[in-house]
């Protein structure tokens, strides 16, 4: 059996307009229930959230991505989002990035 490895997740929720302030609240109740997230944006209408992943393959950091947000819509009082946009890559692709923006760990910035 193949070790785990750290999966980049790039996961993109949205739909109707919540308030910015319940937006940002609802993103760092999820971030203390699951503190593995790095950063984030968010606006109005849709939240893009950035973490690592570990999981045996892709597609198992796939599914585990999609289903992130609909576990913890009601314990973090998460808006009623869908996925919109799901991006995963190995480490090294994420690394090799040439537009790479870093953003502290633990940030939420807008849109």
């Amino acid at each position: 059996m193949t070790p785990n490895g750290l999966w980049h997740v790039t996961l993109t929720v949205g739909g109707a307009h919540v308030e910015p302030d319940r937006v940002l609240a609802a993103l760092e109740r999820l971030a203390a229930e699951r503190p593995f997230l790095l950063s984030g944006r968010y606006s109005t209408d849709r939240a893009e959230l950035r973490y690592w992943e570990e999981a045996q393959d892709c597609g198992d950091a796939c599914a585990l991505a999609l289903r992130l947000w609909g576990e913890h819509r009601t314990s973090a009082d998460l808006p009623a989002w869908t996925v919109l946009g799901l991006e995963v890559v190995d480490r090294e692709a994420h690394q090799h990035r040439e537009q790479l923006v870093l953003v502290p760990a633990g940030s939420w910035r807008p849109f």
